[in-house]
């Protein structure tokens, strides 16, 4: 089933729904259609756009931040799928400080990696192995990086921008 993204009144990026949902949204004028899938839904007499961005009428106020859980897939995504050391493309997630040495799995200590990067630095602190960091690992914020975890649509991504721009 086909998925489109809800944006606030004010334009910011709250979840993903499914399509049927967001037809619904829009036909109940809870929400307004900015960008169509291409495709239609079908009813007896009447052909509607499938939504694949919509904007609600009204404002939501979001009351407490998300955190965002920490995994493999988020931080490829928040390291765009390549290696801090070298740039190359990643393969594996490195601990800065390693695990056998006190280091946590925590945000601010995984980094995206190559094999032969997180091969060559093994058990080592960045100090000991020569390797410098491309950015320096944080956790990600704000909602967009719940949306752009899973798979994003290409008119998705100037809503999602806060996501390229962390």
């Amino acid at each position: 089933m086909s998925r489109a993204l809800v944006l606030n009144a004010s334009y910011e990026a709250l979840c993903v729904v499914s399509s049927r949902r967001a037809l619904v949204l829009v036909l109940n004028d809870r929400a307004e259609l900015v960008h169509s899938s291409g495709s239609n839904f079908h009813a007896e007499r009447a052909v509607f756009p499938e939504p694949s961005v919509i904007r609600l009428v009204n404002y939501v106020r979001v009351p407490f931040p998300s955190r965002i859980a920490l995994s493999r897939r988020a931080i490829f995504a928040r390291d765009g799928h390549r290696c801090q050391y070298c740039g190359a493309a990643a393969e594996n997630i490195d601990h800065v400080v390693p695990r056998s040495r006190g280091g946590s799995h925590s945000w601010d200590n995984v980094v995206a990696s190559c094999k032969a990067c997180n091969a060559r630095k093994e058990d080592r602190l960045l100090s000991e192995s020569n390797f410098v960091l491309k950015s320096k690992p944080q956790a990600p914020r704000g909602r967009a990086w719940l949306i752009a975890i899973g798979s994003t649509r290409p008119d998705w991504l100037e809503y999602l921008d806060e996501v390229r721009s962390a």
